[in-house]
């Protein structure tokens, strides 16, 4: 499938009694031609537009200033929301499928695309058409980002309870490194934790019971070890505690403060277990969301596509609407062939006006991004 395709319209020139229709028909067969013999890999589908409402020359004028502007906008929200389904369906270990529209494959719809005219009635002024098309795309950007929020402060709990669980010995929750028989707690006795540097072990298992007069010998045993530190158990009588900590930190021990509690255990599981289920509860929801959201902002960007086209058609050839629109995927290698093709089907004196030096200006004036060619076009990109 292309990701990048061309929209053009091409004015239709009818002579000698010929209906606008006629000439369109034998404009598209001309088209087609020479595109099968000089261009035979360029995928060419007509983009029907239909006859929607131009009202004046100054509004047409008015709306071709922010069409290029809106555009930019459509667009981004579409890019947005598909590289969230893609960075969900990453997150649920889901292989990438084929996003679609109203049922059909994304390419699919622009290349049979089909004017919807129960959302947008064609005998609409053009700038009620867009307007809705604009605050329809909007409220679903802003939907979106409180959904993304929400669903990223879930992920972002997690994560905090990740790195208490996984981080260096010196800050991580050691509640599921401790078994009750590690810890002793008496009327007189108690269990520390410390946190000894790798490369320090012997040296703290040579001087833990000098550190005070009151530790219980031989009391200390590895429990876990890790890249940086190895945590170690020591009991001593509670009423020197305070002086131990502060003879083992001079010596570069760290004691850590714990309580072994199997109900706060038990309720930090449950509170994991709660956040994962609640991350891929919302994470399902959203990725459901972000699919039916992104057929209808990608339903509306076309929709916007062919009022640009109408909207740039008229302002360039006139009116009546005489154009044929269409719709290309050139190859890197075909653009400047297919370019010539178009360009050739638009009549001498239209690309004569167009190669002139106020290219640049005239192109402008129709929208700012609009290519500088003697015909309509502009590209959209589907990533």
């Amino acid at each position: 499938m292309a990701t990048r395709y061309w929209i053009a319209a091409l004015p239709v020139q009818s002579a000698d009694g010929a209906s606008i229709a006629a000439a369109k028909t034998a404009l598209w067969g001309r088209l087609q031609d020479s595109i099968s013999r000089h261009s035979f890999d360029t995928p060419l589908y007509r983009f029907t537009v239909p006859d929607l409402r131009p009202g004046t020359l100054d509004s047409l004028l008015a709306l071709s200033d922010d069409l290029v502007k809106s555009n930019i906008f459509i667009e981004g929200v579409s890019h947005k929301i598909r590289r969230q389904i893609e960075d969900l369906e990453r997150a649920g270990g889901v292989e990438s499928g084929t996003l679609t529209v109203d049922g059909v494959p994304v390419d699919s719809y622009l290349t049979r695309f089909v004017w919807d005219e129960g959302k947008y009635p064609v005998n609409a002024p053009l700038k009620e058409t867009v307007a809705s098309i604009q605050s329809q795309v909007a409220k679903i950007e802003d939907d979106m980002k409180v959904r993304v929020a929400e669903y990223s402060n879930v992920k972002s709990q997690l994560g905090a309870i990740n790195r208490k669980q996984t981080g260096s010995l010196a800050v991580r929750d050691l509640s599921n490194l401790i078994k009750p028989e590690d810890m002793v707690t008496t009327e007189h006795l108690v269990t520390l934790l410390s946190i000894v540097p790798k490369y320090s072990q012997k040296d703290w298992l040579a001087s833990y019971e000098s550190l005070d007069t009151f530790v219980v010998p031989r009391s200390s045993k590895k429990l876990y070890e890790d890249n940086e530190y190895a945590l170690y158990t020591v009991t001593l009588f509670a009423k020197v505690v305070d002086n131990f900590k502060v003879h083992a930190r001079e010596k570069g021990f760290q004691i850590r403060d714990f309580e072994y509690s199997p109900e706060a255990q038990e309720s930090r599981k449950q509170e994991l277990e709660k956040l994962l289920q609640d991350q891929e509860l919302m994470r399902t929801s959203l990725l459901q969301w972000c699919y039916a959201s992104y057929s209808e902002v990608f339903s509306s960007w076309m929709h916007f596509c062919a009022v640009r086209v109408f909207v740039e058609s008229i302002l360039r050839y006139g009116l009546p609407a005489r154009f044929l629109s269409v719709v290309l995927a050139p190859s890197t290698k075909s653009e400047k062939k297919v370019r010539s093709i178009l360009e050739g089907l638009c009549g001498n004196a239209n690309s004569s006006y167009w190669r002139s030096e106020d290219d640049v200006g005239i192109a402008a004036g129709l929208g700012g991004e609009t290519e500088s060619h003697p015909y309509v076009s502009f590209t959209i990109n589907f990533v």
